[in-house]
């Protein structure tokens, strides 16, 4: 994984697609097209209460990318300084050997320009210390930019503070 996450807090997301737009306005891709995806799915009502699940999917970055390796024109690079995976466009010929070879489906298929695109961590918003466009979009606050474990270190210093101030850890109101 590299340096930067994106992050989704379930609880917080109402599935409206947001990330999404932000994702395609950024990249300039069609209705078709999602470089970072919301994907949704209803549960069984628990109390009459309706349910949704959902889950994010961006790049991950891989460690050792396959799409990378895949590329037979050196247009997927990974980036040294943070790990983050994008394709230089004009060096794509669009052989789609990277869309078939990532586990996850990331990289997909531009019809319009006849090039893979795919979720590029918006490197550029990153080198400037701005937040992904999905981030930066999301209504809710579902989505975070994040390195990876900084959340568990975050929940460990709330459970750390909760126990000094005698609450459960983000409540605000005393243990049972």
């Amino acid at each position: 994984m590299g340096r930067y996450m994106i992050k989704l807090d379930p609880r917080r997301c109402i599935g409206c697609g947001a990330c999404e737009v932000q994702c395609q306005v950024k990249s300039r891709t069609p209705a078709a097209v999602r470089p970072g995806q919301v994907v949704t799915a209803t549960l069984p009502a628990e109390a009459a209460a309706p349910r949704m699940a959902a889950a994010f999917r961006p790049c991950f970055h891989c460690e050792t990318p396959w799409c990378v390796a895949a590329c037979p024109t050196g247009a997927m690079v990974k980036r040294a300084e943070d790990g983050l995976v994008h394709i230089v466009r004009s060096l794509c010929v669009g052989c789609r050997a990277c869309v078939a070879c990532c586990p996850w489906k990331v990289p997909q298929w531009d019809e319009s320009t006849g090039n893979v695109v795919k979720c590029d961590g918006c490197y550029e918003r990153v080198s400037r210390a701005l937040a992904p466009a999905c981030v930066a979009g999301c209504a809710t606050r579902a989505l975070s930019h994040c390195r990876p474990n900084e959340n568990v270190r975050h929940v460990r210093l709330m459970y750390a503070k909760s126990l000094l101030t005698g609450t459960e850890a983000g409540s605000g109101s005393p243990p049972a």
